[in-house]
């Protein structure tokens, strides 16, 4: 039987989609102005939505009442 491979992530989630949103918003710039560069823009602007939905849900005022 085969061992299934483990990776460490040595970065936290919000590191992670601030890293990604950087390389598609570079990625868009090299791109000719089309579909596929607004495309791409579009998804590092879901990226940096999803890292600032990220930052709220880890700030300390939205905690549940207990």
């Amino acid at each position: 039987m085969q061992k299934r491979r483990r990776f460490k992530q040595t970065q936290s989630l919000e590191e992670r989609l601030a890293d990604e949103a950087k390389r598609l918003r570079e990625k868009a710039q090299r791109l000719p102005h089309g579909r596929l560069r607004d495309a791409v823009e579009r998804k590092a602007v879901q990226i940096e939505a999803a890292y600032e939905i990220s930052e709220l849900l880890r700030s300390p005022g939205s905690r549940a009442p207990v």
